[in-house]
């Protein structure tokens, strides 16, 4: 029988209703009170290591995750972490690079509503995830929610309130979980050697969401105060180079500062590709600036901050943005 250990960091799943709304007060044990089914397949212990809405999660909390799996990843065989639903997208994300090549699953799920709650999702997707992280073949960081398994760089939460908040974006389910049976539709084989943990991270990364009418100086604030700056343009991607609003003067001087710019964009499927029109092109060229492609938004974040984390060097930072992690990205540079 695997042995799990369940992290609780708080999140709706473990709410309670308050005179200002749901707050995160129930405990791991608590949580873990409410599935007794799993002890048919797994023992679990639990550890309480924040209690915190996902809201303020922060890129400090992600290494205290990721150091309670490494500190403890010798005395288990998978882990699920209950998290808020808010930003669990970017956690998966921040903890595929802090915890890579994991041959021991390593689960992030919530829900949408509290766990004592009458109706509730809480139940399944944390009975669920305990099925998963107790599964042979599981490995890995990947999120499991309304019986979706997602890889940890590829879910995005779509939907505010609905039980199927999140999806795979840009790549397949790697399986589904119904009625306490598990049907993998994506495998590979399960790394042999012990994962490589992290623990720098510099999350001075910034999002620049492009609107009509915008203007260019927000980028030169952004330059003075962030290393690197993720620009979410439209479509496949380009810079405004209108004579009323000219970005491109902006990127270069920014660039020039040897600060790191990526292009992603703000259409969820599909993924950016610069090189189809001229205002993408002649900015990629001119100025060398990376793009996402098929990578979420939560992922491109997330990873920028890991490398931030590791080097300064610009041809390494590259390099390691276009290197496939978890499966976060299928296009790996030119």
């Amino acid at each position: 029988m695997k042995k799990i250990l369940l992290i609780a960091t708080g999140g709706t799943i473990a709410s309670k209703s308050s005179e200002e709304g749901l707050t995160p007060l129930l405990s791991s044990q608590e949580l873990l009170a409410h599935v007794p089914q799993v002890k048919e397949f797994c023992t679990v212990d639990t550890m309480q290591i924040m209690n915190i809405d996902s809201t303020n999660i922060q890129p400090e909390y992600w290494l205290d995750i990721a150091n309670t799996i490494k500190e403890h990843y010798a005395d288990y065989d998978g882990f699920v972490v209950c998290h808020g639903t808010d930003t669990m997208a970017y956690t998966t994300a921040a903890l595929s690079y802090l915890i890579q090549n994991s041959p021991k699953p390593i689960v992030v799920t919530g829900a949408q509503k509290p766990i004592d709650m009458e109706i509730t999702d809480a139940k399944t997707n944390l009975a669920d995830s305990l099925l998963f992280a107790s599964y042979d073949n599981a490995h890995a960081v990947c999120l499991v929610f309304d019986g979706k398994v997602i890889a940890g760089t590829r879910a995005r939460k779509v939907r505010t309130k609905s039980y199927n908040a999140f999806e795979s974006i840009n790549y397949p389910y790697l399986a589904t979980i119904h009625d306490g049976r598990i049907i993998q539709y994506i495998s590979e084989s399960v790394p042999c050697a012990y994962p490589a943990f992290y623990s720098a991270i510099d999350p001075k990364v910034c999002l620049l969401k492009m609107i009509p009418g915008m203007n260019p100086d927000v980028l030169t604030y952004m330059g003075e105060k962030y290393d690197a700056i993720i620009i979410e343009s439209y479509g496949v991607g380009g810079i405004p180079s209108d004579e009323h609003r000219n970005f491109l003067n902006e990127v270069e001087r920014i660039v020039s500062m040897g600060k790191i710019v990526v292009m992603t964009t703000q259409v969820m499927h599909e993924g950016s590709d610069m090189d189809v029109y001229a205002v993408g092109h002649v900015a990629k060229q001119r100025y060398g600036l990376m793009e996402s492609f098929d990578m979420t938004l939560e992922a491109a974040v997330t990873k920028l901050m890991w490398i931030l984390g590791q080097t300064n060097d610009p041809q390494k930072m590259k390099s390691m943005f276009y290197t496939t992690i978890n499966r976060d990205i299928l296009f790996q540079g030119e």
